[in-house]
């Protein structure tokens, strides 16, 4: 904006509008933007790097990369969850979430709530038992539960970045 704007009656500089907002909107808008990604990055990590290599490392069987696969998911999923939680309630606190409350934002929201929730109380018990039948030394019937947990992650994969997106589209002039 220039100087000329910046003197116009009832003008309001953006810089000026975001030192107005609360400091829990302001902080909100922090998380809406930050998380995201944040959350990406970790997934990206766990479910498309560690995981895969893991079973080729030299000395790591399938008992044995599969006991620390259990281990890493629920790790990842309680971090997981607590994301969800921290963006819910950014969404909740901020002005930038409270204008998008039946918009984009929200709806990419509750379809990683439920993308979450599917995988943290249907797949992941699942496939600890499947787990733990193979560590046991058992041969479990094949099963495409692996696959329907690697499809929610691919969608998380493209949730995560579109949310990050739309909510920095929002929050800039």
């Amino acid at each position: 904006m220039t100087a000329q704007g910046r003197d116009q009656p009832g003008a309001i500089r953006r810089e000026e509008q975001v030192r107005q907002r609360p400091v829990a909107a302001r902080l909100a808008a922090v998380v809406l933007l930050a998380v995201p990604f944040v959350w990406l990055g970790m997934v990206l990590a766990i479910s498309f790097l560690e995981t895969p290599l893991k079973f080729r490392a030299p000395g790591i069987t399938l008992p044995l990369g599969l006991g620390i696969g259990r281990l890493v998911f629920r790790a990842l999923n309680a971090a997981e969850l607590l994301l969800a939680a921290a963006l819910t309630l950014a969404v909740l606190t901020s002005t930038a979430g409270r204008s998008t409350i039946a918009g984009v934002p929200t709806t990419v929201l509750i379809g990683l709530w439920a993308l979450l929730v599917v995988q943290v109380a249907v797949l992941r018990p699942r496939l600890d038992r499947r787990a733990h039948q193979i560590i046991g030394g058992q041969v479990p019937p094949r099963s495409r539960l692996h696959l329907a947990y690697i499809a929610a992650e691919c969608a998380k994969v493209i949730l995560l970045p579109t949310l990050g997106i739309v909510v920095a589209l929002r929050l800039m002039p």
